[in-house]
């Protein structure tokens, strides 16, 4: 009798072990399925990236129309600068609202490396690694699987997060000590939402910023007329006699006034139209990190027409070229065909090719070069300038 409890009890434990798996496994699979079928999605979330002390939070929307169209917001939550990633069949696109500037690549983005905030780039690192890993966790199914950076080789893992309706909720990227380095937490998802052919346009994009400064000029110039309607009210129950109309006539030159704002914002805008400057080089931004034996050469700083423009030379066995500039809003919305690929560098969105990186920040335009150094190096020391940096005044 004993000897046959045992049995039943090791029959039950592999009954419900292999039940167990085969759930989880079920779940990968439907999973994978449907997003492999998808016709379009939206999603929404925040995104945290780690690097070194420093983190960087974003709002991030997502759009997806097959095929090959979509449409990333990234919104820096610490300054609310917005970028926004668009691949449409014409090619892939860079904007940066606040300069007036879209930069345009002839790209294989999002396919020439891992994604952490698309769906169908998740499922593909899920799919193509062999040893990926699958549990239940709480009532949620977790995958961990390798990833593709090349530019980033600290970036070995992601850990997805599904729950039992096949909705990801989170997809952290894992260096090698199983630290996140980014964290997507999904905060909504459809996987069934419809679109118009124009949303994957730039023009789109383009229209719905503009609609957007014009409603802030709008609700401005109505906050100023409320105050003038106040005060002229005011004046008129404070005097009852002919100063009363000298008051009014008074308040009609404040609305007078008001227009005149109101012509000013028009001309703001025109303004920002025109190639304007939206910072001054006071500082020198250095690099937080150098290679071993790379040191600081040579500094020069140069008047533009429109800015000021600072060269830092690095000498030695990796030696390199920085190059940082006040940016510029352009006279009117500018498509810049630009050479490289996409690639998230700290706080922004900027270019990168096999000897080069180029990206803006806090108003200031940044680019490194170098002859003897790789793409993931430049990354490194581009990732240690940042608002932490050491700075040094300009004589």
């Amino acid at each position: 009798m004993k000897k046959i409890l045992i049995l039943l009890m090791v029959l039950c434990t592999i009954f419900i072990t292999g039940c167990g798996k085969n759930g989880v496994d079920k779940i990968f699979k439907d999973l994978t399925d449907k997003i492999n079928k998808l016709d379009s999605y939206t999603l929404n979330g925040n995104l945290t990236v780690k690097n070194s002390n420093n983190s960087y939070n974003y709002s991030v929307s997502v759009s997806y129309m097959a095929k090959d169209k979509f449409r990333v917001s990234l919104i820096n939550t610490a300054n609310n600068h917005e970028q926004v990633i668009l691949r449409n069949d014409e090619a892939v696109f860079v904007l940066t609202p606040s300069l007036n500037k879209s930069f345009k690549f002839q790209s294989d983005w999002p396919y020439n490396n891992s994604q952490v905030y698309l769906l169908g780039s998740i499922i593909d690192d899920l799919n193509n690694d062999s040893n990926v890993t699958k549990e239940e966790k709480d009532s949620m199914y977790v995958f961990t699987s390798t990833v593709n950076y090349p530019n980033n080789p600290n970036l070995v893992k992601q850990r997805v997060t599904v729950d039992k309706d096949l909705k990801v909720t989170k997809v952290e990227v894992l260096n090698a000590n199983d630290e996140a380095e980014m964290t997507f937490d999904i905060t909504n998802i459809d996987y069934g939402p419809t679109f118009d052919e124009s949303y994957f346009e730039v023009n789109s994009i383009i229209n719905t910023n503009t609609n957007n400064q014009q409603g802030t000029n709008n609700s401005n110039n109505n906050q100023d007329k409320d105050k003038n309607t106040d005060t002229e009210n005011k004046e008129q129950n404070t005097d009852g006699n002919e100063n009363q109309n000298t008051d009014t006539n008074t308040n009609s030159d404040t609305n007078t006034n008001t227009n005149t704002n109101e012509d000013a914002s028009g001309n703001k805008e025109e303004q920002n139209t025109n190639t304007e400057t939206t910072a001054t080089l006071d500082d020198i931004i250095y690099p937080l990190y150098l290679p071993t034996g790379t040191v600081l050469e040579e500094q020069e700083k140069v008047s533009k027409t429109d800015g000021e423009r600072v060269i830092l030379t690095f000498g030695g066995d990796k030696g390199f070229t920085l190059v940082e500039e006040t940016a510029t809003v352009s006279k009117e919305f500018t498509v810049i065909p630009t050479y490289g690929e996409p690639l998230q560098v700290n706080d922004t969105i900027g270019a990168v090719t096999d000897n080069s990186l180029n990206w803006v920040s806090n108003n200031v335009e940044y680019y490194i070069v170098s002859d003897v150094m790789s793409a993931s190096e430049l990354l490194d020391i581009a990732n240690s300038i940042s608002a932490e940096a050491t700075v040094a005044s300009l004589k």
